[in-house]
């Protein structure tokens, strides 16, 4: 037995392995897209979403997105959900990174942090010895998006900065309506938080109605990334043994808050088996994470909800910053994916279930009241009275 298991640890050695980091709603969906369409035809990757809520939507949209020349079955897609894997135990990480690479035995890895994530601790961690041999970490790129920036909120939010100080290269979208001297404040700004990230001002082609592309001297600088070592993660590491971290070691119960019908914060973080959970349907939870609110409905896939009516319905929840979504609608299966700066919808694949996903500002940071005045209590049975009246 200890012959077999080390032969087998042997395999895991040097996997390149890539963080794609960026602020909510930044657009790294898009990056990841452009990656994993340029993949090699002859090799496996494993791409790992942590979702910080407990309803997966990202992976099936990343797998039902790819071109058809794309073989999925050589793209393995896990998800953890239902909180930042930078910010609980290593466990998660471990336990996800570890099934990636025995299940699949990828030969790239990719990470997709959520946008709440802290980066550094992200790097904090995967710098830690017991991944040093299994992982060739490459240059950490990280997406920002211009059309933020120029917003004091952003500009000026500690986890909004956090991303571009970790970051080995970033990736600028949503820069065409900046002016000449934005760009340059924009460039003095990222300077003054990391004098050594290398800038990629990424400008995109609309490929198809619902594909959205980099160009193609942006694909070849981005894609050039996935060889590069990250300076970030070797500066981190060499930390990691000059100064060597104390750590406790415990066990931290089940997040308690969660109503009895939602997701068990202990089932297996993949995508498999978050659509095939034995849960009954439709259903709904919510919770708070540090200054947010959660909320997540499933609903039944022949639940078909009013297309129009339901996009208001999303757009009138109070104080929200981000809306996320795969629905069966009267207009067919739509992705819903809202952010306050861009509000897009998409039709996709048909889906095993409808999902909808979102982050709300909590009532201590929005005053309790939105942009319109209206009270941000929310009474989550009305709530759900007002969805299923949507259904057809």
């Amino acid at each position: 037995m200890i012959n077999a298991a080390s032969k087998k640890s042997t395999v895991f050695q040097n996997i390149p392995c890539t963080l794609v980091t960026g602020f909510l709603g930044a657009g790294k969906t898009t990056v990841i897209n452009q990656l994993l369409a340029s993949k090699p035809i002859d090799e496996r990757w494993a791409l790992l979403i942590n979702e910080f809520g407990r309803i997966g939507i990202d992976g099936s949209l990343l797998v039902s997105s790819q071109d058809e020349a794309v073989d999925k079955n050589s793209i393995a897609i896990r998800e953890v959900s239902g909180g930042c894997i930078c910010c609980t135990s290593q466990l998660p990480l471990q336990i996800a990174i570890s099934r990636l690479l025995s299940d699949h035995h990828p030969q790239r890895l990719i990470i997709e942090p959520t946008g709440l994530a802290h980066p550094r601790e992200l790097i904090h961690q995967l710098s830690a010895p017991h991944w040093q041999t299994a992982l060739q970490m490459q240059a950490v790129i990280t997406v920002l998006s211009g059309v933020q920036w120029q917003q004091d909120k952003y500009r000026n939010h500690d986890g909004f900065q956090a991303h571009v100080k970790d970051a080995d290269v970033l990736v600028i979208n949503r820069y065409a309506h900046l002016s000449d001297s934005d760009k340059q404040a924009l460039q003095a700004w990222i300077g003054k938080l990391n004098t050594q990230v290398h800038i990629i001002w990424a400008s995109t082609v609309q490929a198809a109605p619902d594909n959205e592309s980099l160009a193609t001297t942006d694909i070849t600088a981005l894609n050039n990334q996935l060889a590069t070592p990250s300076h970030i993660i070797a500066q981190q590491r060499t930390v990691n043994i000059n100064h060597p971290q104390k750590r406790s070691i415990g066990l931290r119960p089940p997040n308690t808050a969660l109503s009895p019908i939602s997701l068990s914060s202990a089932m297996p973080a993949n995508e498999d088996n978050l659509v095939s959970a034995d849960v009954e349907l439709p259903y709904r939870y919510h919770e708070q994470q540090q200054d947010m609110i959660l909320a997540g409905w499933r609903l039944p896939a022949h639940y078909v909800l009013r297309a129009d009516a339901l996009q208001e319905w999303l757009l009138k929840l109070p104080s929200w910053q981000r809306v996320k979504g795969v629905v069966h609608t009267s207009d067919g299966w739509l992705q819903i994916n809202f952010t306050p700066d861009s509000l897009t919808t998409s039709t996709v694949a048909n889906q095993l279930d409808s999902r909808i996903e979102v982050i709300l500002q909590s009532e201590d940071e929005s005053n309790q009241t939105d942009l319109n005045g209206a009270s941000s209590a929310i009474d989550w049975e009305v709530c759900d009275q007002e969805l299923m009246a949507l259904v057809m």
